[in-house]
């Protein structure tokens, strides 16, 4: 089933999963609340790629592992399930997709489309919302037509127009980086499945190579990179450090709120022993 197919979402239980509780009206302010409720409470991650998992994207598998199981997901899952509940409260959103620019640099060549957000309308205006970005989502919605910095409760993020694509990037300790190129329309569904499909299986993912989880709260970024664990305070102050494999699960448990499953003991392990570059 495409990513975008609706499905009987239990509204009030993906609320709760978020602990939201404030207005549901369509509005700036509402959909701000949301996403940021969101990615502090549903953790991104990607432990079915790394442990050979497949990633369904049928809105059932997704309500039943992120919301049911109170597993995280990646952006696929993640911007499938927020474009759905908005669409349930009346907002007028499309899903959009994006060539990954992170940590590339500028001449690196075209990236495949392998990344999910969402467009919304309000009063006119189209704002891009995104909820599955890992440690580097942009922490509120962006307005298109907006030009320079636009703030938010972390970075401050802008849109640059390249070629036939929006470009967001996020400021970062001064200088001005990609995270990925949206493409003007919204796609067919089969544009998610093979994004998806790359993105889980292709050996050149990192997905299939590297533990990663992240949670955005108000005041921290929060990421795990194999057994590197930093935060990143809004105060400006880091927190890094390397974690053993038991440390690693329970930092899964404890931080993100996972419940760790067996099969994933050997990729934590993996992970313990790799070094990381700064």
């Amino acid at each position: 089933m495409p990513a975008t197919a609706s499905s009987t979402l239990d509204l009030p239980r993906y609320l709760a999963r978020i602990g939201y509780a404030g207005p549901l009206t369509p509005t700036g302010d509402v959909l701000a609340a949301l996403q940021a409720a969101h990615v502090a409470a549903i953790p991104f991650e990607a432990l079915d790629p790394l442990t050979g998992k497949a990633v369904d994207l049928a809105p059932a598998a997704i309500d039943a592992k992120l919301i049911e199981a109170r597993r995280g997901g990646y952006c696929f899952e993640q911007n499938s399930l927020f474009l759905r509940v908005l669409r349930a409260l009346g907002f007028e959103a499309e899903g959009r997709i994006a060539r990954v620019r992170w940590t590339l640099p500028d001449d690196a060549p075209p990236t495949p489309r392998t990344h999910q957000l969402t467009r919304v309308i309000l009063a006119g205006r189209a704002w891009l919302v995104d909820v599955g970005f890992g440690s580097a989502v942009p922490a509120a919605p962006l307005a298109i037509d907006r030009a320079g910095a636009q703030p938010t409760a972390h970075e401050p993020c802008r849109l640059v127009r390249v070629g036939d694509a929006w470009r967001v990037e996020a400021e970062i300790a001064g200088e001005w980086r990609p995270l990925y190129d949206v493409e003007d329309g919204e796609p067919p569904a089969i544009d998610y499945e093979v994004g998806n499909w790359y993105t889980s299986r292709h050996p050149d993912s990192h997905f299939c190579h590297q533990l990663i989880a992240a949670r955005t709260t108000a005041d921290a970024r929060i990421a795990l990179r194999d057994n590197r664990l930093t935060i990143r305070r809004t105060d400006g102050t880091v927190d890094q450090r390397y974690l053993s494999a038991e440390e690693i699960e329970a930092a899964l448990a404890d931080i993100f709120g996972l419940a760790v499953e067996p099969g994933w003991r050997p990729a934590i392990e993996r992970a313990a022993t790799v070094e990381v570059a700064v």
